[in-house]
């Protein structure tokens, strides 16, 4: 055998991969299913909360932040598209969707943002952190959904957890970016004038990283709707099981309602996100 002619697999390496998830699944399944009792209660809260209310409910508190945060023509944008997606006969699923998106960005947010903050004041913390991020978006989501389903069975909660994966890094990567190019002139005047570590962080550099943060969301936002679909091939629901649907029957119809109604409320959380991102700017 010709060591370099690479034609026989020399190294196991997915077989010791299979070999781990299943000791995983045999001995800490219970650890695993204690773990993500957080995600599946916030998605049941805002899942329940997103669907029992009336429509126009719904509609006025996104009509209403829209207005308070990005102005008249988002918030026109944003009925329009609500209404649009309630004739489309796909208000339920939209709903069920806005959760899934809302549960992921929050944990994304309660993980990512110290993660980022702990990464933009210490090269070490970053050198560490760095790799993960590589392999968390360079990764294909069908590949750690399998491990996922293994340890934390199908359904919505399991497209919750592979929607955090694959959405933190921007939010990460961004929060340290915006703390790393906070002005050092500035963290020196404020040292100067006594104010401890916590103080300057809270007080200067996290204010002023703000925009790089609010730009990590509003990615982390876009890539949450873009797992909306690949979730769905593990039962997650929402607008992803129309599009699911129409490939499986080759219902080029039925994708399209589904992949239209994803795109028009990824814009409208886009422009939303944005509008809270420009007003924080001006503001300061």
């Amino acid at each position: 055998m010709n060591f370099f002619e690479f034609e026989d697999r020399l190294i196991p390496l997915g077989d010791w991969i299979q070999f781990l998830v299943d000791f995983l699944v045999e001995n800490y399944r219970g650890f695993f299913q204690t773990l993500k009792l957080p995600v599946e209660k916030t998605l049941e809260t805002l899942e329940w909360g997103f669907t029992s209310a009336h429509p126009l409910i719904i509609m006025a508190i996104f009509a209403f932040l829209a207005w308070k945060l990005a102005g008249k023509r988002v918030t026109i944008f944003t009925l329009a598209t609500l209404f649009f997606i309630g004739m489309l006969g796909l208000w339920e699923d939209a709903m069920i969707t806005m959760a899934m998106v809302m549960s992921s960005v929050i944990f994304c947010g309660l993980v990512g943002v110290p993660l980022g903050i702990m990464s933009g004041r210490s090269d070490r913390a970053e050198v560490a952190i760095r790799p993960f991020l590589d392999a968390m978006q360079t990764t294909p989501a069908f590949v750690y959904i399998v491990p996922v389903v293994m340890l934390f069975s199908i359904g919505t909660v399991s497209g919750v957890l592979a929607t955090i994966v694959f959405a933190m890094p921007p939010i990460i990567r961004l929060t340290s970016l915006g703390i790393r190019h906070v002005d050092k002139e500035l963290i020196e005047a404020a040292q100067a004038f006594g104010a401890t570590p916590k103080q300057t962080l809270f007080k200067v550099q996290i204010p002023l990283a703000m925009p790089s943060i609010m730009a990590g969301l509003n990615q982390t936002i876009m890539m949450s709707l873009s797992m909306v679909v690949i979730a769905a091939l593990i039962g997650a629901g929402g607008l992803g099981s129309p599009v699911f649907q129409g490939l499986n029957t080759l219902d080029i119809g039925l994708a399209s309602v589904g992949g239209i109604s994803i795109v028009l409320m990824a814009m409208m959380l886009d422009r939303i996100t944005q509008g809270l991102s420009k007003k924080r700017k001006r503001k300061k």
